[in-house]
């Protein structure tokens, strides 16, 4: 979709807005960071995922997106923004958690818009091409004791994404759920 057409519809194809997603993740990270904690709002997009964790108490939380538009975003909600793919500038056992609600639309490539909505919506044909990547890398930046709060989309094929972090030495389990007529959505807690 090109941006002219995104304006005529009256459409914000920059940044992704809160959702039902979003709402779900924030809801079981308030549930689960404790205090003092330090923790990566990872793909933030409008930041409420991040913005909900650091109004809800004592915690440190860097916001980062690969869309300057969503860094910009992230700190107008007075969070630390960095810009980043993925994870590749974070130390190493940096992080007490991660969150990360990713793109995960199964996306057929003849029919990408290419723009940063595409970018914070598709997952590919699969719906799994950026779920992979971060959770071959999450491990790297995560505390020894820390955990990750993972969106799933029944869109990606469930079982295939735990099974994908249980190779990657990770234990799931399911902490917030919510069903949908077009799919299911799970916050899934994955510790090492």
């Amino acid at each position: 979709m090109t941006r002219d057409l995104a304006e005529r519809r009256g459409v914000e194809t920059e940044v992704y807005g809160a959702a039902e997603d979003s709402q779900l993740l924030a809801e079981a990270a308030a549930e689960a960071i404790e205090p003092g904690w330090t923790v990566l709002d990872c793909g933030t997009g409008s930041g409420h995922v991040g913005g909900a964790v650091a109004d809800a108490g004592d915690v440190r939380v860097i916001a980062s997106d690969l869309n300057p538009h969503a860094c910009r975003r992230a700190q107008d909600r007075g969070l630390e923004a960095v810009r980043a793919d993925l994870l590749a500038p974070f130390r190493a056992d940096a992080f007490d958690a991660v969150l990360f609600n990713p793109p995960y639309l199964p996306t057929d490539p003849e029919n990408e818009w290419n723009d940063w909505m595409e970018v914070a919506l598709s997952g590919g044909e699969s719906g799994r091409e950026v779920i992979d990547p971060f959770l071959d890398s999450v491990g790297r930046v995560l505390a020894p004791d820390g955990i990750v709060l993972l969106l799933v989309s029944s869109l990606t094929g469930f079982e295939d994404v735990l099974e994908y972090a249980e190779k990657r030495g990770f234990e799931a389990n399911v902490v917030n759920e919510e069903s949908f007529p077009f799919e299911t959505l799970s916050v899934v807690k994955l510790r090492r």
